[in-house]
């Protein structure tokens, strides 16, 4: 009897884990979204919202890149062995040791930044060279967004400790601040500056001391306060080194697309760089709460199977987390397409947006919203890789995936400007996802557990009722650019509730369940 409970309290760890990432990944989110409704509100999609997007996706690419990316899928293996295997003292030498030379190095590269700006605004967005007043925005703003990279790396670096030892809500929970920084900096200090758009870049360096200072307590409470050693000889940062340098481009070459697009819209017209913001944040909404959750959770759980050689319960894992992720992504991806307009048009059509910006985030919004459910794939087939310590495969797929992106790009921006830069990511995506998956089975380590076209079959059958009834209940098209903000919150809402309960009443109908869900811990 002991041993069932036992059994079962394991069973529900991933799905439980999983919902504490995703309710306090939702709070980050909805602050986000309200965050780009008062900069769409105050800032529209002019030159100076073109300009502080910019400044604001270079350092977040690398952040995503470093931290998020590569770091993390790095780090957290060989932190989670040394767990299994090592000494609390050891692992608390790795930490120290790991902070000094991750602390270095990104001192060195945001002093580098910070002088070369200019290069750098020239680098990601050439196309505003040819705007004196645009790119010298840009780089001003540069300068006060680029510190933002070390101390949010510094906070992924705390957050990845924490999540090794189960403390998920923290790390989750951080990207709140990040979003009340940037809302409380637009609405309060703008009015106060001769540039008000700049009061967006203060936001973002005040966010990036606020999140690394509250994660700091939390590590004291494990025991693992970082204090920064350097040892360049140290055996796992030199594994951790090892891992890092090819999963660069192996884990964020979604990031990697969406920057080449901005390098493109650069030379676009005004307002294109704004027009796949606002629509890769809605795209964004789904896969921060869902994708990035499960994710997370997965990866330290896959790396104690694999340290514990596993292989059974790791090809459930993942057969889990895939499933998990088709549950929620194949009706996000479809309601994102139909509720394109009425989405975009009841958030964002206020204040500095004209009508026309509406049309065009609305086309670039479906068109990411195709490969939505890729997005959603990739990161939690990554894990597979990472938490074995494989970080050459998914390089290889990641370089394939990058070239297809680029000439898709040169192919498709021509004939549909900023819409095709977005088509080509979801394309792109797409084969990234496929070719993960591939490599997974031609290793043996994923395997579909029983019932995938049953499961499959149910979940379509689902998606299939939820889209009927969302083209039952959509009012006519002239609510959303014509009617007043009340009808189209009204609309919305009501859209949304249809669609939702459709969906998971029907899921209840074809027989899921609950239990049906819980992972393997």
């Amino acid at each position: 009897m002991t041993d069932k409970v036992s059994r079962d309290s394991k069973k529900k760890g991933l799905l439980q884990s999983s919902a504490i990432v995703a309710v306090m990944t939702m709070l980050s989110r909805v602050l986000g979204l309200v965050r780009d409704i008062v900069v769409a509100v105050l800032f529209g999609a002019g030159a100076g919202a073109d300009a502080f997007f910019v400044a604001f996706k270079i350092p977040n690419f690398f952040r995503r890149l470093f931290a998020e990316g590569a770091f993390a899928q790095s780090f957290v293996p060989v932190l989670t062995e040394y767990q299994q295997k090592k000494t609390h003292e050891q692992v608390r030498d790795l930490v120290n040791h790991v902070a000094g030379i991750l602390g270095g190095v990104l001192l060195i590269t945001t002093v580098l930044a910070v002088m070369g700006a200019p290069l750098l605004a020239m680098v990601f967005a050439p196309g505003f060279t040819s705007d004196e007043g645009k790119y010298q925005l840009t780089v001003d703003m540069l300068r006060l967004t680029f510190p933002y990279l070390m101390l949010i790396s510094l906070t992924a670096f705390a957050g990845g400790i924490l999540n090794s030892y189960g403390r998920f809500a923290v790390p989750a929970f951080t990207p709140v601040l990040l979003n009340l920084s940037l809302i409380g900096s637009a609405v309060l200090l703008s009015p106060h500056l001769d540039t008000p758009v700049a009061a967006l870049a203060y936001g973002v360096l005040l966010a990036g001391v606020v999140q690394l200072l509250f994660q700091l307590p939390f590590l004291g409470g494990l025991g693992l306060f970082p204090v920064p050693k350097y040892q360049k000889n140290h055996e796992g940062v030199k594994r951790i080194v090892t891992l890092m340098i090819p999963a660069l481009f192996g884990v964020s070459v979604s990031q990697i697309n969406l920057l080449l697009d901005t390098v493109l819209a650069s030379f676009l017209q005004t307002g294109s760089v704004a027009w796949l913001y606002y629509s890769d944040r809605l795209t964004e909404l789904p896969l921060g709460v869902f994708g990035i959750a499960i994710a997370t959770v997965i990866l330290p759980s896959l790396s104690k199977k694999h340290s514990n050689e596993d292989s059974k319960a790791f090809a459930q894992t993942l057969d889990w987390a895939v499933r998990m992720v088709m549950l929620i992504g194949v009706p996000a991806m479809l309601a994102l397409m139909v509720l394109a307009e009425p989405l975009v048009s009841t958030l964002f059509f206020h204040g500095a947006l004209a009508a026309s910006d509406i049309l065009m985030i609305t086309a670039s919004l479906r068109a990411y919203s195709l490969g939505l459910l890729a997005f959603m794939l990739i990161k939690v087939l990554a894990p597979g890789f990472f938490s074995r310590q494989d970080t050459k495969t998914p390089v290889k797929i990641a370089i394939k995936a990058m070239v297809a992106n680029m000439v898709l790009n040169l192919i498709l921006v021509w004939h549909l400007d900023h819409v095709g830069l977005a088509l080509a990511t979801s394309i792109s995506s797409w084969l990234n996802a496929v070719w993960l998956y591939l490599a997974l089975r031609k290793a043996s380590v994923f395997e579909w557990q029983r019932g995938l076209f049953v499961y499959l079959f149910k979940l379509l059958t689902a998606c299939a009722v939820m889209v009927l009834v969302l083209y039952l209940v959509m009012p006519a098209s002239s609510v959303w650019l014509e009617g007043g903000v009340f009808d189209r919150v009204f609309w919305l809402v009501s859209l949304v509730v249809a669609g939702g309960l459709s969906y998971f009443v029907m899921l209840l109908v074809c027989g899921f369940r609950p239990r049906h869900f819980r992972g393997v811990s």
